[in-house]
């Protein structure tokens, strides 16, 4: 009878710790900041479906770069994956770095600067002082916080062109583009690599010989410091995790012609990049 009760007690003793653990994977909660630019939105959702898979609740959070660089250094976001180093996020990595983790480089090959239609006679940022009429006295930006706009601001000094630098959201900046495209008219925007634009119009960078845009970038995937030490299984995934050109080119590809089906586009490429998928998990 003894022996009966202690099997039965062990059998509890297993069913309650089982139970513990699989709480314990149900209420695994992460929450991913993310800005509506073409390679950040693609790198979080194929992040969300991946930890997804794994037993976690994902949470998209969706503002301009500031609030979410607040948000991940209060704990209101636990990630964010499109953090441009050295010149971009400088100002931002100053103000918040003291409670973020940088994790890792998830793509080495980055770059911004002011960008062009092949057709056009403008080689060098400078050579839009003398073409202002063309142009309209306009460069085309994106939403007023992001650094590429801040840098677009220096270099409208630093060449003492007397442009205005419009703000607008991503999507508009690129109706734009493409209305202008379409019409053989001169633009000028401002633009940045990895983006699906490259792919889907002939454009080039302007040259910029005071360098204000720098050089290669660096994009990085910052955490709140208190969530690295919460929970290691994610922050090794985000350690790991990192695409080349060829991979994030195909992965914003297949995201620019989801529909609003992001999580199935992300899916297929998944299917399609399972050994690089393997390495992270």
């Amino acid at each position: 009878m003894k022996k009966i009760l202690l099997l039965a007690l062990a059998a509890v003793m297993l069913t309650f710790a089982a139970c513990q653990q699989s709480d314990k994977k149900s209420t695994r909660k992460i929450t991913i900041g993310y800005v509506n630019w073409a390679e950040g939105v693609a790198m979080t959702h194929l992040a969300k479906v991946l930890l997804e898979q794994q037993g976690y609740t994902v949470a998209l959070k969706n503002a301009d770069v500031a609030p979410i660089f607040a948000a991940v250094a209060g704990g209101d976001a636990d990630v964010f994956m499109d953090t441009w180093m050295p010149v971009t996020h400088k100002t931002y990595m100053e103000t918040f770095g003291d409670k973020v983790t940088v994790l890792n480089t998830n793509f080495d090959s980055a770059r911004i600067g002011l960008v062009v239609p092949d057709y056009v006679s403008a080689r060098t940022i400078e050579d839009l002082a003398k073409q202002k009429p063309a142009f309209g006295g306009k460069v085309v930006g994106i939403d007023a916080g992001a650094g590429i706009m801040t840098k677009a601001e220096d270099a409208i000094r630093a060449y003492d062109l007397d442009y205005e630098l419009q703000s607008s959201s991503e999507a508009a900046m690129m109706a734009t583009l493409k209305k202008s495209i379409d019409e053989k008219m001169p633009i000028v925007v401002t633009g940045w690599a990895p983006h699906h634009m490259f792919a889907r119009f002939k454009l080039r960078f302007l040259e910029d010989p005071k360098m204000i845009f720098g050089d290669m970038e660096k994009i990085m995937t910052i955490a709140n410091s208190e969530f690295t030490v919460k929970d290691t299984v994610a922050v090794n995934f985000f350690r790991k995790f990192k695409l080349n050109s060829e991979q994030l080119s195909s992965l914003m590809n297949v995201m620019a012609d989801a529909d609003g089906k992001e999580d199935a586009a992300v899916k297929q490429w998944i299917s399609e990049h399972e050994a690089l998928v393997k390495e992270w998990m």
